[in-house]
């Protein structure tokens, strides 16, 4: 996350006096001590219980990235946005697995809680289309669709299955969604493991930019959903990751830092600053959209 943070030029720590949440449907979280305080809710779907937990780790190296606050590395592995506020639910598995009911009942659910805790984004680090036939995959389409209308920032990954055209989910190429693809900009030129190389893309013949924009997705040092407590202190504190998955909060974590300094913008507006602030790359838009994020840009004004 320090790497990435200069990357995109994110100094800034919060930019409002706003105090919104951001809802992470995924595998769940732990309380990390970069977190503590600031899990404001959490609903399991998979197994119905109470408590707070994460089997896989990728929901909480999602929420570290999102707003993490580096407590225990001295800043350094910091979120984006690290004094907002985390909505948990846990719609998939320890192998990442899940069900599209699952996924659409932490919608619902999502949605129920939106004025309680202040929700404004939803981030969906989630591979979508690979698993599921059309018709559910619609289905889910629309639920998150009626989100947006209902005033939720839906954030999604574009997925891991490029480097090939038109390899996007349905839910990806939707044209309100906000589709986040992988790039890692002048780092990792050369490695098979760069995740432009996997990262998947828009169709070469669409008018429309999709993905809308990229982040930075390899080796992403973030919270580690394994982190254990000792009589030294604590251990296994970060892991590294590389994805789309972990591209996408940190958009989410963009937008929580600019609607924290907007809260009067509506989806529209806040998508558009987003877009019309990035950076562009260079490539071509079905694989970089509007290109990378630019916190510093999006911020001004």
């Amino acid at each position: 996350m320090y790497r990435v943070r200069k990357q995109i030029d994110a100094a800034v720590t919060e930019a409002g006096n706003e105090k919104l949440a951001v809802a992470v449907l995924d595998t769940g979280v732990v309380e990390h001590p970069d977190l503590r305080g600031r899990i404001k809710g959490f609903q399991d779907f998979i197994e119905g219980g109470r408590k707070i937990y994460d089997d896989s780790g990728h929901g909480t190296h999602v929420c570290g990235i999102i707003g993490g606050n580096g407590a225990l590395s001295g800043g350094k592995y910091r979120g984006i946005a690290p004094s907002v506020n985390l909505v948990v639910g846990k719609v998939l598995d320890k192998k990442g697995d899940g069900t599209v009911e699952a996924m659409l009942d932490g919608i619902d659910w999502v949605l129920e809680k939106k004025s309680e805790w202040n929700i404004r984004i939803l981030n969906i680090s989630v591979g979508i289309g690979r698993l599921m036939n059309e018709e559910k995959e619609a289905m889910l389409k629309n639920k998150l669709e009626n989100a947006w209308k209902k005033g939720l920032l839906v954030v999604c990954a574009a997925g891991n299955n490029g480097p090939a055209c038109d390899t996007l989910s349905s839910i990806g190429k939707s044209k309100l969604l906000i589709t986040v693809g992988c790039h890692d900009g002048e780092y990792f030129q050369g490695s098979a493991k760069r995740c432009a190389a996997y990262s998947s893309r828009g169709d070469r013949f669409d008018t429309g930019k999709k993905p809308d924009i990229v982040a930075p997705g390899t080796e992403i040092i973030s919270c580690n959903g394994g982190v254990s407590r000792g009589l030294g202190g604590y251990s296994n504190a970060y892991i590294s990751k590389s994805g789309t998955s972990m591209a996408t909060p940190i958009i989410s974590g963009a937008l929580a830092l600019l609607v924290q300094k907007h809260p009067e913008y509506d989806n529209e507006t806040a998508k558009r600053k987003l877009l019309y602030t990035a950076t562009d790359l260079g490539e071509p838009w079905y694989q970089q959209g509007w290109g990378m994020v630019n916190v510093k840009r999006l911020l001004e004004g």
